[in-house]
C-alpha cells in the first residue's frame, strides 16, 4: 500500500505573491466594514442591513441544503415566526396582561426573541420529525405545503393583525442605547451574522460536522459508523429554522412593523436561490449569494423601467433568466469560482501542516476492551431473507470468533452481500436471528451494531469524496467521542477533536496511506479508497470487522500488505469476516471458509476442507477451475 510522495512543487504558491489565510482575509473584511460603516450613505446602510438579514437565513439553508442535502422552500415562514412573535409580545395588550408587568418595556423585544425561538424550535422539530422521513421530490413539495400554510395563517389571524399586520414595534434597546436606526441596528445584524458563521464553521470542523456532511449521499455509511442520521437531520432542520427566526426578529425591529407579505413562498424560493447561487456547500457563499441577488434586484428595479419606458414587473423576468444562466454555468455556485480565482493569493487551510499528535494524558477516547481469543462474537442462526417470491438467503447459520478470520465466498448472485447487510444491521432478516456479543439484534439499526463493536466496509466504496482521507477515517471513530453540537460551535471540543484526528492519522499510517492523509478521498485509486474504508472501520476500535471485497483493485504488493495487516488484527483478538473473490488471497489468509450458492450454505470448514469438497468444486469453482484451486493450495 505504498504511495508516491506528495508533489510539493505542485502546491507551492506563485513566487512574489502575498499570502494570507482565509481567517486573515475575513478579519480584513470585518475591519474594513466596521471602519466604513459610519461613513456610508443611509441607503447603502439599509441595503447592507437587508443583505445581513438575508444572509443569515441563507447560511441556514447552506447547512440544510448544501451540506445536509435537504431542500426547503419554506424558510421564509420561520422568518415570519420570529418576526410575529416579537411584534405580538411587544404590542399586544393580551401579551402585556399575560406577563403581568413582570417584564419592562425595554426587555419586551428580548422576551419576543425567546418566544420566537421556543415556538420555532417546537414547530421545526415537529415538522422535521414528519417531513424529513420523505425522500426525493416529496420533501421539497412538503416544505412548500407547510410554508404556504404558515403564510396564510399569519394573514388570517386577527390577533396578528390579518393582512394589515402589526405596527408600532419598538426598537431594540441595549444598555440604555436605542438601536432605532438601520445604522445602529445594522451593526447588530452583521455581528449576529458573523457570530453565526463562526459557530457553524466550528460545527462543520468537528466530529458532529463530519456526521452532518455524511447526511448528503452517505446516510447508510454514516449509520454503520454509529451516527443517528434521522436525529441529525432533524437537528440540522431546527438549526436552519432558528437562524431564520433570529433574522425575522431583527427584521421586525429594523422595519418596526410586520405583515405577511415578506414571508410568502416567493421569498422562500428567493432565499433558497441565494444559498444555491452563492454556493450551497459554502458558508460564505450565503453572504455572496445574498449580496448579489439583493443588489441585482435593486438595480433591475431602477434600470429596467428607464430602458423600457414603462413600469411593471420586468425585473422578475430578467432576474429569472439571469438565475438560469448562473445555475447553468456555475452548478456549484459562485463561491467555488471566487475561491479558485483567489487561490493565487489566499493560502488554503488544507495545505497547513498536520497537527501534532495529542498526548494520551490530554484526552482519552472511549476505549473498548477486546474479547478473549476464541470468544463467540457474531452468530447467525437460520437467517433467511425473502424479497417477495425470491429467496436471497435460505436458513444460513454461521459463527465468528475472536482471533479468527472467517471468509464468505460464492459466485456472483450467491447472496453474500444480502447476508452481509443482515449481520451488520442494514437489513432485517425475514426469519432467523443475529446475535452480536451475546445480544439479540432483531430490528436494531446498524448504528446499534456499531455501538457493540462492529465495523465494516462496503462492496461499493462509500466515502466523502471531497473531504480529506483523515476526515473520512475520523468519521469511523464517531462513537468514541461524546461532545455535541453546542460544544463544537463554541470550540469547547478541541482536545477531543485533536484526539480523534490523531487516532485517524494513526490508523491511516497503519494501513500504509500516511502520505495521502490530507488528500481528498476521491482523488485516490479505487484500491486505495478501499484501504481508507478499512482504516475508517479500525478507527472505531471494533471487535468484529466485516470486510466486503477488501482486496478488489489492489496490486500484488498491496494485497500482501493487506494480508499482513489482517493477520496482525487477528493476533490482537479481532474477529474478521471477509467476503472476497480472490481465491489465492482467501485460501492463504482464512482460518475458516463458508461457501454460498443460490443463498444456501453448501460447505463450511478450513481452506483445505473446502478445496477438497466435491460440491464446491462442481457448484462454485467448476471442474475447469481445478488448476486454479491447486495453485491456491
Amino acid at each position: 500500500m505504498s504511495s508516491p510522495s506528495n508533489n510539493i512543487a505542485a502546491t507551492a504558491p506563485p513566487a512574489g505573491k502575498p499570502l494570507v489565510t482565509p481567517r486573515q482575509l475575513t478579519l480584513v473584511f470585518v475591519v474594513a466594514l466596521a471602519m466604513a460603516w459610519g461613513f456610508l450613505p443611509e441607503f447603502t446602510v439599509s441595503v447592507l442591513s437587508n443583505i445581513g438579514l438575508y444572509a443569515l437565513v441563507a447560511a441556514g439553508l447552506v447547512m440544510l441544503t448544501g451540506v445536509g442535502g435537504m431542500t426547503s422552500f419554506g424558510q421564509a415562514a420561520f422568518v415570519g415566526m420570529g418576526a410575529y412573535a416579537t411584534a405580538w409580545i411587544c404590542t399586544s395588550p393580551t401579551a402585556a396582561a399575560w406577563m403581568g408587568g413582570a417584564v419592562s418595556p425595554a426587555l419586551l423585544p428580548w422576551a419576543g426573541l425567546a418566544l420566537g425561538l421556543v415556538f420555532t424550535f417546537a414547530l421545526a422539530w415537529t415538522l422535521g420529525a414528519v417531513t424529513l422521513k420523505l425522500q426525493g421530490h416529496y420533501l421539497p413539495l412538503c416544505t412548500i405545503a407547510w410554508g404556504l400554510s404558515l403564510y396564510y395563517l399569519f394573514g388570517n389571524m386577527d390577533f396578528l393583525g390579518g393582512q394589515t399586520g402589526i405596527t408600532g414595534v419598538p426598537p431594540l434597546v441595549v444598555a440604555g442605547f436605542s438601536l432605532a436606526t438601520p445604522r445602529a441596528l445594522g451593526v447588530v445584524i452583521w455581528g449576529v451574522l458573523l457570530l453565526a458563521l463562526w459557530a457553524m464553521h466550528n460545527l462543520l470542523d468537528s466530529r458532529e460536522g463530519r456526521a452532518i456532511r455524511a447526511l448528503k449521499g452517505g446516510r447508510l455509511m454514516a449509520e454503520s459508523m454509529g451516527v443517528d442520521t434521522a436525529r441529525h437531520r432533524i437537528k440540522l432542520f431546527v438549526l436552519a429554522a432558528l437562524l431564520a427566526a433570529v433574522s425575522g426578529w431583527l427584521y421586525a425591529h429594523l422595519q418596526r412593523f410586520v405583515n405577511p407579505t415578506p414571508f410568502n413562498l416567493n421569498i422562500g424560493i428567493e432565499l433558497l436561490f441565494m444559498a444555491v447561487v452563492g454556493g450551497a456547500g459554502h458558508l460564505w457563499g450565503a453572504v455572496l449569494g445574498a449580496t448579489l441577488i439583493t443588489l441585482l434586484k435593486e438595480k433591475l428595479q431602477d434600470v429596467l423601467p428607464a430602458l423600457l419606458g414603462t413600469s411593471g414587473n420586468f425585473e422578475v423576468i430578467v432576474f429569472g433568466l439571469l438565475m438560469l444562466f448562473v445555475l447553468q454555468r456555475f452548478a456549484d455556485g459562485l463561491w467555488p469560482t471566487v475561491s479558485r480565482l483567489a487561490s493565487r493569493w489566499v493560502r488554503d487551510d488544507a495545505r497547513k501542516a498536520a497537527p501534532a499528535l495529542v498526548h494520551p494524558s490530554t484526552m482519552q477516547l472511549v476505549q473498548r476492551k477486546l474479547p478473549a481469543s476464541g470468544e463467540l462474537l457474531l452468530e447467525a442462526s437460520d437467517v433467511s431473507k425473502r424479497f417477495g417470491g425470491l429467496v436471497a438467503n435460505n436458513a444460513i447459520s454461521m459463527t465468528l470468533k475472536a482471533g479468527e478470520i472467517h471468509a464468505l465466498i460464492g459466485p456472483n448472485g450467491a447472496g453474500k452481500s444480502t447476508f452481509f447487510n443482515m449481520i451488520s444491521g442494514v437489513d432485517d432478516p425475514t426469519s432467523g436471528e443475529v446475535r452480536l456479543s451475546g445480544q439479540s439484534m432483531a430490528t436494531k439499526p446498524s448504528r446499534a451494531f456499531a455501538a457493540l463493536g462492529l465495523g465494516r466496509t462496503f462492496q461499493h466504496v462509500r466515502l466523502l469524496g471531497q473531504r480529506s482521507v483523515v476526515e473520512n477515517v475520523a468519521l469511523g471513530a464517531h462513537l468514541r467521542a461524546k461532545r455535541g453540537w453546542l460544544a463544537a460551535m463554541l470550540r469547547l471540543d478541541r482536545a477531543e477533536e485533536a484526539a480523534l484526528m490523531a487516532e485517524a492519522r494513526r490508523q491511516i499510517e497503519r494501513c500504509g496511506l500516511g502520505a495521502h492523509a490530507d488528500t481528498p478521498a476521491a482523488s485516490l485509486s479505487l484500491g486505495q479508497q478501499r484501504v481508507v474504508e478499512i482504516a475508517r472501520a479500525l478507527a472505531g476500535q471494533p471487535s468484529v470487522l466485516l470486510l466486503d471485497e477488501p482486496a478488489a483493485g489492489l496490486r500484488h504488493l498491496e494485497k500482501r500488505a493487506l494480508s499482513v495487516l489482517l493477520s496482525q488484527l487477528r493476533a490482537e483478538g479481532l474477529g474478521i469476516l471477509v467476503v472476497e473473490h480472490d481465491m489465492e488471497f482467501v485460501m492463504n489468509l482464512a482460518d475458516r471458509i463458508t461457501v454460498l450458492e443460490f443463498g444456501t450454505v453448501i460447505a463450511t470448514g478450513t481452506p483445505a476442507e473446502v478445496q477438497a469438497n466435491p460440491r464446491v468444486l462442481e457448484a462454485y469453482l467448476g471442474g475447469a477451475d481445478d488448476e486454479l484451486l491447486e495453485d491456491a493450495r
